[in-house]
């Protein structure tokens, strides 16, 4: 899945003349909850310029000072987005998920602006196939995870991320191709990558630990440990 994060990577570190950011360097994140917030963060962490959107005065207040620009604005009005300038944005994130009628208007007028890469957070299976009746292109069903684990996971080939509070990161992820086809002791994973790969699932099978004589093969799924930032390199290998 192709993922603005992975695009956005592109874009520069925040500064004070935000204004002359690319469009495919911002992105407009509509609805502080706590979803909303987290991955907001977690994109101006990684050097994008957010533009945050939210009716609540108060929620807009307490996250101005953290993203790039921050409005208090109705975002179910077409008209006020169109002053906002969101549809020169090439991407959008949908927060809200419990107001749901509100969350489809908004998906709604997204796509009528012509915003092409839009994610929209879903409470549900039914909340989510109504959005993907819509046409938004990707639906996420957060639940119980924060914004900043589905912004590793949208970024590539991780299924799932935990990261702790010192640097370091347990991912689970579609094998890559230096990790197959001999034993993990013979492809060196831990020396080149600097990461350890821990356990491994085949088609059909439980997890198991992984050891040195571990053969991956194409198409499995393993648990990788590491720095974060080793691990997530690993991800994207081939």
């Amino acid at each position: 899945m192709a993922s603005f994060l992975h695009r956005l990577r592109k874009g520069r570190t925040r500064h004070p003349d935000h204004d002359r950011a690319q469009p495919d360097q911002r992105v407009a994140v509509i609805g502080f909850g706590r979803f909303g917030s987290s991955l907001a963060n977690e994109l101006m962490r990684r050097g994008w310029d957010v533009l945050g959107i939210d009716s609540d005065a108060r929620l807009v207040q307490k996250y101005s000072d953290q993203l790039t620009h921050a409005a208090v604005a109705d975002a179910t009005d077409p008209d006020v987005l169109g002053q906002l300038g969101v549809h020169e944005f090439t991407s959008a994130v949908v927060g809200i998920g419990s107001d749901i009628e509100a969350s489809i208007l908004i998906s709604s007028n997204l796509l009528e602006a012509g915003v092409p890469n839009i994610w929209a957070k879903a409470i549900s299976r039914q909340h989510g196939q109504i959005l993907e009746r819509l046409g938004v292109p990707h639906v996420v069903l957060p639940e119980h995870e924060m914004g900043e684990r589905v912004a590793h996971l949208v970024t590539g080939r991780m299924l799932d991320f935990i990261e702790f509070d010192d640097d370091y990161a347990l991912v689970k992820t579609v094998a890559p191709s230096v990790a197959t086809g001999k034993p993990l002791g013979q492809s060196q994973v831990r020396a080149r990558h600097d990461v350890t790969v821990v356990g491994i699932k085949r088609p059909g099978e439980d997890f198991t630990h992984a050891t040195a004589e571990t053969v991956v093969a194409k198409g499995d799924i393993i648990v990788v440990t590491g720095k974060t930032r080793a691990v997530e390199a690993f991800t994207e290998l081939p």
